[in-house]
């Protein structure tokens, strides 16, 4: 098959392109690599992509709709894997707008993308764990109320999973919504929790601890969120004849750990203590986190394999073979 991944350079995109390379499919990758964080990680995941004949790669904004509709391999496209998108709930707080135009009318430059397109292609789209807010019941289902976001990041992925519905009532556009929950591992994003705190505590630097280390993840290892996404990216998709074709899922562990016992995890990956800096709760967090994976597991026998100790170990290995390939610079990235 054919598939178009927008968000191609970013860590879930360039990860499940190279499953689907792997497993002999074609990809059109797009992405606007921006300079959210360093550009040189992206540019090394594309690398990493490049050395396939199957890859294509265009540097495009997906908000530009116009680009998105004349992008050339528009009406061959079976699948659309759409994980572009503007990522942080800290920095919603200080760049507002760019989560409208990324996330919002990005999402809506791609549902009309997939309205056009010749094949009418499935797509597959990155929600968040975010959605669900500060008032869910663990574990949180996909049947929860998520009408009460605490973050912009949070409303504006909502407001993506709303607007396929009406597409997919409107249009018949075929849709599986995905609610990843904390993705973590090699190639990963430094703005979180678990690249800083590795960072700095390699580096003896003091780790800011929100909340007083009162607070739960549900973290996922990068190999297993991209096992239960590329079986919905390549098996045949389950909708039910006479009901919406839109669906939702989450790719979580199921395992919340706290963030006192996951700072432990990683001394425990370096053989370093952590210095730790107490502070309040940060606008935009949430208490916990937790996946019920249940619905996963009965459509795509989804099963989570890899504990939160090795895989804070293959990164603690992965990161660590970075700083030896920068030199005296002691970091790549």
């Amino acid at each position: 098959m054919k598939f178009l991944v927008t968000g191609v350079a970013g860590f879930i995109g360039s990860s499940i392109s190279k499953a689907l390379l792997d497993a002999g499919h074609d990809v059109i990758g797009i992405d606007n690599l921006n300079a959210y964080y360093d550009v040189a990680l992206k540019q090394e995941r594309l690398h990493r992509l490049q050395a396939s004949k199957a890859f294509q790669f265009h540097k495009m904004n997906v908000a530009d709709h116009e680009a998105l509709l004349a992008l050339p391999e528009r009406d061959s496209i079976d699948r659309v894997i759409h994980l572009a998108a503007q990522a942080g709930v800290r920095y919603s707080l200080e760049n507002p707008f760019a989560y409208a135009e990324s996330n919002m009318t990005g999402h809506l430059a791609v549902l009309e993308f997939c309205r056009r397109a010749a094949k009418a292609p499935l797509l597959i789209y990155a929600s968040s764990s975010s959605v669900y807010g500060d008032d869910a019941v663990a574990p949180f289902s996909e049947d929860a109320n998520v009408d009460r976001p605490v973050s912009l990041y949070a409303a504006t992925k909502r407001a993506d999973e709303l607007m396929s519905q009406a597409y997919a009532k409107l249009y018949d556009i075929r849709q599986i919504g995905v609610r990843f929950f904390t993705v973590y591992g090699p190639w990963g994003r430094p703005d979180m929790a678990y690249w800083s705190f590795t960072d700095r505590i390699l580096r003896g630097e003091t780790i800011r601890v929100f909340n007083g280390g009162k607070m739960k993840r549900d973290f996922t290892f990068i190999e297993d969120a991209i096992a239960g996404l590329m079986a919905i990216a390549t098996r045949r998709a389950i909708f039910v004849e006479g009901e919406l074709a839109h669906k939702l899922y989450n790719i979580g562990h199921n395992q919340p750990v706290s963030l006192m016992d996951f700072i432990a995890t990683i001394e425990a990956a370096t053989g370093q203590k952590a210095r730790m800096a107490l502070e309040p709760m940060q606008p935009g967090d949430v208490t916990e986190t937790c996946a019920d994976i249940s619905r996963m597991q009965a459509d795509y026998g989804y099963e989570p394999k890899v504990s939160l100790s090795d895989g804070i170990g293959h990164f603690v290995d992965w990161f660590r073979s970075q700083r030896v390939a920068a030199g005296p610079a002691l970091r790549r990235f």
